[in-house]
């Protein structure tokens, strides 16, 4: 029998740790190939860990809710002699955390040189997701965190450093915050909350809440609209939906319209398409299109359409069915909700008229579309203005006011209207 130590596995392109829900598989439990031995947590999408292999749990190296970096030893196994082939993955540790492609199970290790990504909290002080995660167990605010003497490189702090802060009582816990005090101070105010049953909020939902705040907290958020009518667009769509989907095999939404619309005018002005970084703008080179979706438990996750701007008609349907299917079932895996670099809420399939959307953090900014809804309309004609019934839909685009100005956001926002306006009533499917 070999006994092999079992690595938290790669759960996606930008993900650098995972928190162990729940182990399957107790101490000593025997299992087969397949079967479940934990479920982990990411900021993303939940996974199951399957066995490699027949074998006997010996050890666990964590616990629930313990948060492990992406490589990292979780557990001991023992294999019959011919039950697992070995092969070598990263290793990784608190500043080095991004593991090669390779399996989860290994005997030798061998170092990376990528570190993980990170968010910055004032001009001297880096905050890893490990020891953000720390902090929210803790409850250590980011100020707090500004107080604690970082060893990392370029002062970057790691997790021993928070660690034995924690053991030494938090001495800097009541400190007075490091930036400038302004003219305001929030009040204490002793709000009474009322009587009621009490629902605990689920992981992911505390995940949505934290993100949301961060958000806010991080980009100075500005919201501009416009309308736009989509009659063209809607009627082609309802006169081409049936041969569509005989056609294609598809059913054929708003969704991949709005996407291939919202595409082109992100080519038009490539800023958009962009993330802060410090004092640098990062614009990127790839258009992946998120699309906030809602789950079957109500709370809300961002699969992500990659190159959207590479896409055809076809494949956009394809790629946006697969995904709104995925989250129905709740089968998204990490790789389908990572890397969006710019997102759209379609907030009419709530029947909302319009939405001021919060922004998907790092991105910079985030497109909501409200119902589309029939209205009479002034129509400017050669012969004179007319009264028609349009289909009108309202756009609203936040965006963050410290990479991008009005300007740019009104331009940006205006030219999605204008594709989708003048979008082609003679169009082949």
């Amino acid at each position: 029998m070999n006994k092999i130590e079992f690595k938290m596995p790669k759960m996606g392109e930008s993900i650098t740790e995972g928190t162990i829900i729940e182990w399957r598989v107790n101490v000593g439990d025997s299992f087969e190939e397949g079967d479940v031995l934990l479920e982990v947590a990411t900021d993303k999408v939940d996974n199951e860990v399957p066995a490699p292999a027949a074998g006997k749990m010996i050890a666990h190296k964590f616990s629930n809710g313990d948060v492990v970096p992406i490589g990292d030893v979780i557990a001991i196994l023992e294999f019959s002699e011919n039950g697992v082939q070995e092969k070598t993955v990263s290793k990784t540790s608190e500043t080095k955390k991004k593991s090669k492609p390779s399996s989860s199970v290994s005997t030798s290790t061998s170092t990376s040189t990528s570190s993980s990504k990170s968010f910055k909290v004032n001009e001297n002080i880096f905050i890893s997701p490990l020891v953000d995660a720390i902090a929210r167990k803790n409850h250590i605010s980011y100020e707090e965190l500004a107080r604690i003497p970082g060893t990392g490189k370029d002062g970057r702090l790691r997790k021993s450093d928070v660690s034995e802060y924690i053991e030494s009582g938090r001495p800097f816990k009541f400190a007075q915050a490091v930036s400038e005090p302004s003219g305001f101070q929030v009040p204490d105010l002793k709000f009474d909350k009322g009587k009621g049953k009490i629902v605990e909020m689920d992981r992911m939902r505390q995940m949505i809440a934290d993100h949301m705040v961060f958000s806010k907290h991080t980009s100075p958020h500005v919201t501009a609209y416009v309308e736009a009518d989509l009659t063209d667009m809607a009627v082609w769509r309802n006169k081409n939906k049936v041969a569509f989907q005989e056609k294609h095999g598809e059913r054929l939404t708003f969704t991949p319209l709005f996407v291939e619309a919202v595409a082109k005018a992100i080519k038009d002005f490539p800023m958009i398409n962009s993330s802060l970084d410090g004092k640098n703008v990062i614009v990127k080179e790839e258009i992946n299109i998120g699309m906030a979706t809602a789950l079957p438990s109500g709370n809300l996750i961002v699969p992500v359409v990659r190159n959207a701007d590479k896409k055809n008609l076809k494949e956009l349907a394809s790629a946006t069915n697969e995904l709104a299917g995925k989250a129905r079932d709740n089968k998204l895996k990490a790789d389908d909700t990572s890397g969006s670099t710019f997102t759209i809420s379609n907030v009419g399939t709530f029947g909302s008229l319009m939405g001021t959307p919060i922004i998907n953090q790092p991105e910079a900014a985030i497109l909501a579309v409200g119902v589309i809804k029939k209205r009479a309309e002034v129509m400017e004609r050669e012969d004179g203005d007319t009264i028609e019934i349009r289909q009108m839909m309202y756009l609203s685009l936040s965006f963050d006011h410290r990479i991008v100005d009005g300007y740019l956001a009104g331009s940006f926002l205006r030219r999605i209207a204008d594709y989708m306006e003048q979008f082609d009533s003679n169009r082949k499917i």
